[in-house]
């Protein structure tokens, strides 16, 4: 992106002297042996066009190279640093990170951030990295730059709708349509595409992959496809997932944490009376006693009622949309004591029980554990934090310029996104993607169930302390998840507000700010449409715009770390979170056998795919960056550089908190640890 100004080279007797620094990027190809040049704008005039070349090689991988601009006279503030990029004999892009520049006379080095690729024969303008809103830019220069730079972004970098009820998003079919920048690396792409072979081929998991439609002959078969791939977790799952205190456990601190809430009476529809839960109460108390004390919560499924299932090669897969009741209990935590599988019951439904035969109440809770598969996977991961957190992604490219302060707040929250997102699209959840192969709702089904919870999609449900406030969990012990979600909510809203805070004093400077303000209406009237109880504020105010950035962070950092992370600890054991089901819910609990189980449960070839995508999708990245640290420096100035340092203290402690709170517990629950925790959606 060239700015086009008047150019006027100075003259005059005494040359001045730039020294110039260019850092190539580190990962692989991003060096380049093309003609690489550079011109210095100031606001008195231009450098000469210099060709940078030293003897010897220049503009390798990692490299950072020394090189001597002059002029005749001096150029006054600087203001761009235009570099070009031309083929010598072959096309080879080039990765640049960053230019410096210290002026003749030992002046303060000015650093111009550009973390962009160059492809083709190609010119860009970079900026100064001092962060600026449109206000305090008052040269013309500049305001066109800022101008141009957006206009370009947004002929790049388009909305389209997917499908009608979701989110919309970037405008390109496959990740081989996304721009260069928003590419995965080299190593990121070779990582990502050789993992899941890996997991299906290297790890005996071939001839088992192959017996689609064959049954495990009993629940120690599934065994079997630990032969390699383990975790502390999973094989603490094995063991231990036929507990009830083991399920009530997941419901808290499980990938799907955000379900379970208070009741203080009993749903119409699920018609538990006292007498059938007695043997699960505590001594000298019962279930209207404890609903009106807070003991008594909820899961409540009603969103997977009446979704269309899938067929697996020509087989029907089944659903149910169960309501679970867990009780609280003084010395055995948090139990389920009731749950239902349909939410229109009639006379013949059943009500499982933990004083029904093991069997049934087993089945009963695997049916439970199905839904969650199901919710988790579609409605908290990919919906509540991939489709969302990639509205402000396309909003932010295209409305706010590089030198803007949101942009460089939100950039590093925002890698990878877009690709991942796409691969999402058509690797996952097309209609010959891996959830139409192996999952109940995969094809028409997971559509239509995210369209429903788009549907009552809230902004305030994205705010951790009013989730947790409106779910009535503050008091449920042992709710690990929460306590460490309110940590790194209050450290993130703390360094958001401190980063704001620099380059807005008032709710004026917010109003004010056209290109935020731009952004902000992208956000409301093209990403998230369809949705008028969606709940974003009408204006933007000081506050708002700390909240609002807070909880697009926390989103892309810890809620996204709570559910996937832990993807292949809870679902590598099949039958703790299988993810279909080949035969309906029971209806009679006498009948359950341990054949009608084994007949239901996912057959050996959908268990492996379930064990090798859970364990590909949910392994620590290589290449992870942990939350507060930054591969590209954004924010130089000395204020922002004491924010982001404070931040990093405090997670830092976070850290030694969590851990403490862990020490000596056979459970530990560490996926909100901070350094464990992605700065962004990159899996």
């Amino acid at each position: 992106m060239a700015w086009t100004g008047v150019s006027s080279t100075c003259k005059a007797d005494k040359m001045e002297v730039y020294t110039v620094k260019v850092a190539t990027g580190t990962s692989e190809y991003s060096g380049t042996n093309n003609y690489i040049y550079v011109t210095l704008v100031g606001e008195n005039g231009e450098s000469e066009r210099t060709v940078l070349d030293n003897p010897g090689l220049d503009f390798c991988r990692g490299a950072v190279d020394e090189y001597k601009v002059t002029c005749p006279s001096p150029l006054g503030p600087l203001l761009l640093v235009r570099l070009e990029k031309q083929r010598y004999w072959l096309e080879d892009n080039w990765f640049c990170r960053y230019v410096t520049v210290e002026p003749p006379g030992g002046d303060t080095v000015l650093t111009f951030p550009c973390y962009r690729w160059f492809i083709g024969d190609t010119k860009v303008e970079i900026r100064e990295a001092t962060a600026k809103t449109p206000m305090q830019d008052s040269l013309p220069q500049l305001l066109e730059h800022r101008r141009k730079e957006l206009q370009e972004r947004q002929a790049t970098y388009r909305w389209v709708t997917w499908a009608p009820g979701i989110p919309r998003c970037i405008d390109a079919k496959t990740e081989a349509d996304l721009p260069q920048d928003e590419r995965f690396d080299n190593e990121k792409r070779s990582d990502f595409e050789h993992s899941l072979h890996y997991a299906l081929l290297e790890l005996s998991l071939k001839k088992l992959a192959i017996s689609f439609g064959k049954s495990w002959n009993d629940l120690e078969d599934f065994k079997r496809i630990f032969w390699k791939l383990r975790s502390p977790i999973a094989e603490y799952c094995m063991e231990h997932w036929k507990e009830d205190w083991f399920f009530g456990y997941q419901c808290m601190n499980g990938s799907n944490p955000r379900m379970i809430r208070i009741i203080r009476k009993l749903p119409e529809n699920f018609p538990v009376v006292p007498n059938m839960v007695q043997s699960s109460m505590a001594l000298g108390t019962h279930l209207d006693k404890e609903l009106k004390a807070g003991n008594i919560y909820l899961l409540d499924y009603a969103i997977m009622d009446g979704i269309p299932t899938n067929t697996i090669r020509g087989r029907p897969q089944f659903i149910a949309a169960p309501l679970c009741l867990l009780y609280l209990h003084p010395d055995n935590g948090l139990m389920p004591i009731a749950i239902q599988l349909e939410q229109n019951p009639d006379r013949d439904t059943p009500i499982f029980l933990p004083s029904d035969p093991p069997l049934a109440w087993l089945m009963a809770k695997m049916w439970v554990r199905h839904s969650e598969f199901q919710v988790f996977q579609l409605l908290s991961h990919l919906l509540r934090t991939h489709l969302v957190v990639e509205v402000f992604c396309v909003s932010t490219l295209r409305q706010l310029p590089a030198v803007h302060p949101v942009y460089k707040l939100l950039s590093p929250h925002l890698r990878y996104t877009l690709e991942i997102n796409c691969r999402g699209r058509t690797q996952l959840l097309s209609s010959n993607g891996i959830f139409k192969r192996v999952v109940s709702t995969g094809g028409d089904g997971l559509m239509i169930l995210a369209q429903r919870e788009y549907k009552v999609l809230t902004y305030r449900s994205l705010q951790p302390p009013n989730d947790f406030a409106d779910r009535g969990v503050f008091q449920l012990p042992k709710y690990f998840y929460r306590d460490n979600s309110l940590m790194l909510w209050e450290a993130i809203h703390s360094f958001v507000s401190g980063i704001v805070g620099l380059y807005y004093q008032s709710d004026e400077d917010v109003t004010e700010d056209q290109e935020l303000q731009a952004w902000f209406r992208d956000i409301t009237q093209e990403g998230f449409t369809e949705l008028p109880n969606f709940g974003l504020p009408s204006r933007l105010t000081l506050e708002e715009l700390s909240t609002l950035l807070s909880v697009v962070i926390f989103i892309a950092t810890a809620q996204h770390a709570a559910t996937n992370n832990g993807q292949f600890d809870w679902c590598a054991w099949v039958p703790n979170t299988p993810c279909t089901m080949r035969h309906p819910p029971p209806v009679d609990k006498d009948a359950v056998t341990m054949e009608m189980i084994m007949a239901t449960l996912p057959d050996v070839s959908q268990s492996c795919v379930q064990m090798a995508i859970t364990w590909h999708l949910g392994r620590a990245q290589p290449d992870a960056i942990p939350l507060g640290q930054y591969a590209e420096e954004h924010f130089t100035e000395g204020r922002a550089q004491e924010v982001i340092d404070r931040f990093r203290a405090e997670l830092k402690e976070i850290e030694e908190q969590i851990l403490g709170q862990n020490e000596g517990l056979e459970l530990q629950y560490l996926f909100l640890l901070p350094s464990r925790v992605e700065n962004s959606i990159t899996i």
